[in-house]
């Protein structure tokens, strides 16, 4: 079977963050413009030259079950959390296979993570060099894999028309749904289970990241130094958690009476091709994925009226977003409403394009676009609509949203979604 012309819907969204242990918390918290940073606890923190982050709202552990948690890294703790609230919001009531609603052999699963299990390894790399090998737990290379969450994801629903883990830094998350989105127009599946997770809270990563001047340094107001957009903005803040929704055929949602919240029309994917960690200063290569996002989903400019910025508040990149977007949609960015919502839950790096999808879909479904907090001077070259401080009202009638994720390495990944 090979098709590509099967719309693409989402049918369940799930979602644990900073901001909240599911998805309602996590929006009203979107909506509120609550800061989800806070300041790390404990020793191994205290010399580190940045002591904050974004940090889960509801540790995962504290919602699995204690065998099943200890066996999983954080990051598919995370994963499992969320694509089990995503699994039942779509109407789901047990695994593929098992639920006659859904054919397991027509079921994926594609769950992205940027880095994956590095606090699995590094914990047992010190109890390696503290207590000795036969402490090294026997579940260490399952959960260091980087498909791990992919792969407990797909167990945990009976997929089996495939489970992937697209690898492409902070755009990994975004490139795991796109994935999904063509698996299902190519005949592959009728129903996957998408998304991104990450889960990096901890020392190394966090001075590797601040060594190389990426992360604000601002310990004495962590829920302030997340700022898109604004004019001193000094670097990212690092988050954790996932983000998945289901997607389906819009002929299998009907057949099962699900209910839809919007229409994914496809993805535009480009690299830089300039500098491993660098972005591109001019913007070309993110430009150059927008426009192959609306030669692919034949969407107009003219017919977005949000865009969820990957805006990480670092100097260069926000910059190079804003340049993107003027360049590809010329006088029609006026009228789009541009949110960063990662003003409130830091950057999940590998689960931003997972969780700022969950975002996207929210907007179009309420009509309502999340605020940016934290800018109190607007950039002279930001030439855009930034959303700051309170939400907004979107249009009525068929409206159509962007979700922008990039990462280091030049990948640049970009999604359309439209209201039905």
């Amino acid at each position: 079977m090979s098709s590509t012309n099967r719309t693409v819907v989402v049918t369940g969204i799930g979602a644990t963050t900073p901001l909240g242990g599911d998805t309602a918390s996590t929006w009203e918290g979107l909506l509120a413009g609550r800061s989800g940073v806070r300041t790390l606890e404990g020793e191994r923190y205290a010399d580190l030259p940045v002591r904050f982050a974004a940090s889960a709202a509801v540790d995962p552990s504290e919602v699995l079950a204690r065998p099943l948690a200890r066996k999983l890294d954080r990051s598919a703790q995370f994963a499992l959390v969320a694509a089990r609230e995503a699994w039942a919001d779509a109407g789901f009531t047990a695994k593929a296979g098992d639920d006659a609603a859904v054919d397991p052999d027509r079921l994926g699963a594609v769950v992205a993570s940027g880095i994956g299990g590095i606090t699995s390894l590094l914990d047992q790399y010190d109890s390696l060099r503290e207590k000795g090998p036969r402490k090294v737990s026997p579940h260490t290379v399952p959960m260091m894999m980087p498909n791990g969450p992919a792969a407990n994801v797909s167990i945990e629903v009976g997929a089996r028309a495939g489970s992937h883990t697209p690898v492409s830094a902070c755009a990994s998350g975004a490139e795991a749904i796109g994935y999904a989105v063509e698996m299902i127009r190519t005949g592959r599946a009728d129903v996957v289970i998408a998304g991104g997770t990450e889960a990096t809270i901890h020392p190394l990563p966090i001075a590797a990241f601040a060594n190389m001047m990426a992360m604000s340094k601002e310990n004495d107001a962590p829920e302030k130094a997340s700022r898109p957009f604004d004019k001193s903005r000094n670097g990212f803040v690092m988050g954790e958690g996932a983000g998945l929704i289901v997607l389906e055929t819009a002929e299998h949602a009907a057949a099962r009476g699900a209910r839809v919240y919007c229409e994914v029309l496809g993805q535009g994917i480009s690299s830089d091709a300039y500098h491993i960690t660098a972005p591109e200063p001019t913007g070309d290569g993110i430009a150059a994925a927008l426009r192959h996002l609306l030669e692919n989903t034949g969407l107009k400019p003219s017919e977005v009226v949000h865009v969820n910025a990957h805006a990480t508040s670092t100097p260069l990149g926000d910059l190079g977003e804003i340049k993107a977007l003027r360049q590809v949609f010329g006088d029609d960015l006026d009228h789009v409403a541009i949110s960063a919502t990662k003003s409130m839950t830091g950057h999940l790096l590998g689960g931003a394009g997972g969780i700022e999808t969950v975002a996207t879909i929210l907007a179009l479904h309420h009509r309502m676009a999340p605020p940016t907090i934290n800018v109190n001077e607007l950039d002279d070259e930001v030439d855009a609509d930034i959303v700051r401080d309170e939400p907004r009202p979107l249009p009525e009638g068929t409206i159509s949203a962007v979700n922008d994720s990039f990462g280091f390495g030049g990948h640049n990944v970009v999604l359309a979604l439209r209201t039905l």
